[in-house]
């Protein structure tokens, strides 16, 4: 049966429009200076990682990335694009969150707060058994984001859920610093404070849950994701939070990795959620 209807016509090519489900008829969502978050390059991965969490360069260089996926104690390395991937067994199943590559060593938190370091020679091996474990550097509570100051040799850790968090308006986080050996000691602390967010998102409901960070290389600034809220956060150098940029859900699925390479060109990961298969995204840095 013929149906002229306007509505019907206009759900049958959202229908089909698939890919970009109906969004040119929304406004693009906004993107940081020298970004464009409605254009990445996308790469599927493999069923292996479908549970992708935290992604990292060593030093910045971004011909080789390091990743980790939150169901076993393994390092993963590879080239976008390629499908070789390079394993290495660190530990038992655990649930994995992030990772980062510091002072010639690997780093990997777990979601209690848990850290392990091996050296990054080990990569090149199937299996470690040069793992250092560390229990008691962090407060209790439950963590995703790791990020690294390769020219200082420390560890930033920010807390999404913690028991010493007073409200839901702070967010606190840890600094370690990694000495050649891997071994981690306390070098400070640091805080995000929530209240900015609100003030600039003009929403007083937001719960911010972060689950991934890094720094800008160039900038210094901190880009921050919250999987959760659907959000990214900018912060300069000493966290004062500059701007909040919210994430279209059909591209950034379940945003749980982040990483920059030399250029500024911008790395995430997304677990595959409800999707067909995890990805990464990469946004090319244009300064104009």
């Amino acid at each position: 049966m013929e149906n002229n209807h306007p509505s019907f016509i206009i759900f049958f090519f959202c229908t089909l429009a698939v890919t970009s489900s109906c969004e040119s008829q929304q406004q693009p969502y906004t993107s940081p200076p020298g970004y464009n978050f409605n254009n990445p390059k996308r790469f599927r991965m493999p069923n292996i990682l479908r549970e992708i969490s935290g992604i990292a360069f060593y030093k910045a260089t971004g011909d080789t990335l390091y990743a980790e996926q939150d169901e076993d104690g393994k390092v993963f390395r590879f080239k976008l694009g390629d499908a070789n991937l390079q394993v290495t067994r660190f530990g038992k199943k655990g649930d994995f969150e992030d990772i980062s590559l510091v002072n010639n060593n690997v780093i990997m938190l777990r979601s209690d707060g848990v850290l392990f370091s091996f050296p990054l020679s080990e990569v090149q091996k199937k299996e470690t058994a040069k793992v250092k474990i560390f229990e008691d550097l962090l407060p209790d509570g439950e963590y995703e984001g790791l990020a690294s100051d390769d020219m200082n040799n420390k560890l930033y850790v920010l807390c999404k859920h913690c028991r010493e968090e007073k409200t839901n308006k702070w967010g606190g986080g840890t600094i370690l610093h990694v000495d050649t050996a891997g071994a981690l000691t306390p070098a400070g602390n640091f805080e995000l404070d929530i209240k900015e967010i609100d003030a600039i998102s003009h929403s007083r409901k937001i719960n911010f849950h972060p689950s991934a960070l890094a720094q800008n290389p160039l900038t210094k600034e901190w880009f921050i994701l919250s999987s959760v809220n659907k959000m990214l956060v900018v912060a300069d150098q000493n966290w004062k939070v500059r701007s909040v940029y919210p994430l279209n859900p059909s591209l950034f699925v379940q945003p749980e990795g982040i990483a920059f390479d030399r250029q500024q060109n911008l790395y995430i990961s997304n677990e595959r959620g409800l999707s067909s298969a995890a990805t990464i995204l990469l946004f090319v840095y244009n300064k104009n």
